[in-house]
């Protein structure tokens, strides 16, 4: 490409990063200014550091934002754990044993993506509410232990397929059953797909709206975004200099995850083909 092609690239690529990177930095100068200033100018250069609506915010809603970040984490916690344990489990069993209709089995799993969640959405509630589990966290984390997101389940599959199955032959041939082929040989193996499975599952529970909405009665079990609603009222009034300034202290834990294993959710990408 020449060379004047090339710069032209590079700034059509600036220009449409900055146009990306608008509505985040318009908000965190939003957050910065008082309220009658955030929507008196569309600059995203602040007048000031003004960190009042911080403190704010901070303590608004009690029990305090500082709750609400902690209640997300530990959401979110608990369904990356219950997806790395059952979707690799799964996977495992999809990808390398035989057993009667598995195929069709696992074309009704990968069928499942394409379910609406709200049309699930009263049985669950029915069954979580006959079980006492209705303003509790257990059902927005026990069914991550049940395998349920298909699409992690996909992902480690194609991965698993991409390993070589000689390395099961040669331990097979030391002794080794299906357990400890699946946690010394396979397991290790896993790390990238294993990474992206944590990142996207972390990024999607701590997220997540209308599970917390539908299953957290109780203020002080609410996560991030619930936490958010409470600052807008019910005639549709907002401090949205607060809001601003929690919605920006919300992004951290996302962004702090996303650099920390940026690395390994590239590899996982990647590395994960589409070998059938």
């Amino acid at each position: 490409m020449p060379r004047f092609g090339r710069v032209l690239l590079h700034a059509f690529l600036v220009l449409v990063c900055l146009a990306m990177l608008y509505p985040l930095l318009w908000m965190l100068r939003g957050s910065l200014v008082a309220e009658d200033e955030i929507f008196s100018s569309p600059s995203v250069l602040p007048t000031g550091g003004n960190v009042a609506n911080y403190v704010e915010g901070w303590g608004a809603n009690p029990p305090g934002f500082g709750r609400f970040l902690l209640n997300s984490v530990v959401v979110s916690a608990g369904a990356v754990l219950g997806n790395l344990v059952a979707c690799t489990l799964a996977a495992y069993a999809f990808a390398r044993l035989d057993f009667p209709l598995r195929r069709v089995w696992f074309a009704l799993m990968l069928g499942t993506v394409m379910l609406p969640a709200h049309a699930t959405l009263i049985p669950q509630y029915s069954i979580f509410t006959a079980l006492g589990w209705v303003d509790t966290y257990l059902p927005l984390i026990v069914p991550k232990f049940l395998a349920t997101d298909a699409f992690f389940v996909f992902l480690l599959v194609q991965f698993l397929r991409s390993i070589p199955r000689e390395l099961d032959e040669a331990a097979e041939i030391d002794g080794c059953g299906h357990w400890r082929i699946f946690s010394r040989v396979i397991l290790p193996l896993l790390g990238p797909a294993l990474a992206t499975t944590a990142i996207f599952t972390f990024i999607w529970t701590y997220e997540d709206f209308l599970g917390p909405l539908i299953y957290l009665g109780d203020i002080d079990g609410y996560t991030v975004p619930l936490g958010l609603r409470l600052f807008m009222n019910s005639m549709g009034e907002s401090s949205y200099g607060q809001l601003f300034a929690m919605s920006v202290l919300s992004l951290l834990p996302v962004f702090a995850i996303f650099m920390f294993f940026q690395r390994r959710l590239i590899d996982g990408i990647a590395t994960t083909g589409l070998k059938g």
